[in-house]
């Protein structure tokens, strides 16, 4: 665990390598996650009609075990995934405004994400328009951490390093 508490992270061939790897399964997760919004639809209407069915479309609405069993995994898995590229950025080089602008777009984002089902289903179809602007968000919040991660792990180890202070 030190080394994710220090800057020995670029320097351990093997850590280097999973945290790597883990990155190339968040880059699928990314891809997949931006498919199944395709597949919805980044439209007002279309993502309405998802939440709350649509006659035209023959489209059931969504039913409340669905929600919840989408929010279940979503909440544990999202906050992994989260905590683990925050994490990671805060050795990153770049200032600490732009950390704290990540990571609380990212945390906000993926809970609108989460949170504007429910509320599209329940409460209103005006919700549709958090659930779009969450979605774009949480996608370029998500790409932002695994590139500068990765950016991170592979730059020159002293001259672009600030020491995260906490």
């Amino acid at each position: 665990m030190k080394f994710f508490i220090s800057n020995d992270i670029r320097n351990n061939t093997l850590l280097k390598l999973i945290v790597v790897l883990t990155l190339v399964f968040f880059l699928f997760l990314w891809l997949t996650n931006l498919l199944l919004y395709l597949k919805i639809g980044f439209s007002y209407e279309s993502i309405v009609d998802y939440y709350r069915g649509s006659e035209e479309s023959f489209r059931q609405p969504k039913s409340y075990l669905g929600l919840l069993e989408e929010s279940h995994f979503h909440f544990f898995s999202m906050a992994i995934i989260l905590v683990t590229l925050n994490h990671l950025i805060l050795f990153s080089k770049i200032n600490n405004l732009w950390k704290l602008i990540i990571i609380v777009a990212s945390y906000i984002s993926a809970f609108g994400d989460i949170a504007a089902g429910w509320l599209i289903r329940y409460i209103s179809p005006l919700f549709a328009y958090l659930k779009l602007g969450s979605v774009i968000v949480l996608q370029i919040s998500f790409a932002t951490l695994l590139v500068l991660v990765l950016v991170f792990l592979y730059s020159e180890k002293d001259n672009n390093l600030r020491q995260f202070k906490a």
